[in-house]
């Protein structure tokens, strides 16, 4: 079995303790942990991991923020006391829900039903166009006509290059599971952009070429600019 990558985030030591145990039981399995939420995220976002388990009832930042900020190619697995969530969890595409405290056997069915998400998304091949439903019809937009993306409650608004806009009913994290990661990236809760078409930035906004608005930067993303100032050199 190929091994994957794995991050954990929880802020009780004695939970990242079981999951190591569990995780050297599985095997082929190769797992760092976190206690600290931020530093967690910031390493996810710079290794792209495989897998991530996640509390979801942190101190600093929750685990359901997280989620909706990872890595369209992340999987990921709730670890939680708090049954509560689980609804809200399994809406933002999570592979499972461990409810604490879990047994080895529980843990390990979570897992296989991650590898085998990890398993189908290695074999796709990216698309070319991103597919949606506006109303009651299907409309394709080519990649490279995408400048940016926006979260209006319960739609996203495509901002076509050619001019225009595409309307959909959906939510940003679905929308950045189709996106290609290398060629867009999420600078706000409720922004996607383009990286090949970004003139400016700073901390507080990126600029879009031929564009006069000014699109936020979210506290949690300002990490991701890295990706925007190794792309303009």
């Amino acid at each position: 079995m190929k091994t994957i990558s794995c991050i954990a985030i929880d802020d009780e030591p004695m939970a990242l303790l079981v999951i190591e145990q569990f995780c050297r039981r599985k095997g082929g399995m190769e797992l760092t942990t976190f206690s600290e939420p931020h530093a967690g995220l910031e390493e996810i976002r710079r290794r792209k991991p495989d897998l991530v388990f996640l509390d979801i009832q942190m101190n600093s930042i929750s685990g359901l923020e997280i989620a909706d900020i990872l890595p369209h190619e992340c999987c990921f697995i709730f670890t939680t006391a708090h049954a509560q969530y689980a609804l809200e969890g399994f809406n933002l595409d999570a592979v499972d829900f461990l409810h604490k405290p879990f047994a080895y056997e529980r843990f390990e069915i979570a897992v296989d039903k991650a590898l085998r998400r990890i398993g189908t998304t290695r074999s796709t091949t990216l698309p070319e166009c991103l597919v949606v439903k506006q109303e009651y019809t299907n409309v394709s937009i080519p990649l490279n006509d995408i400048l940016y993306i926006e979260a209006l409650g319960n739609y996203v608004k495509i901002v076509r290059i050619s001019g225009g806009h595409v309307l959909t009913r959906s939510n940003l994290k679905s929308i950045a599971n189709m996106l290609p990661d290398e060629a867009f990236l999420r600078i706000h809760r409720s922004y996607i952009i383009a990286v090949g078409k970004v003139e400016r930035f700073t901390r507080n906004y990126v600029k879009l070429k031929g564009r006069d608005e000014q699109l936020p930067v979210g506290t949690c993303y300002i990490t991701a600019l890295d990706r925007l100032e190794n792309n303009m050199r």
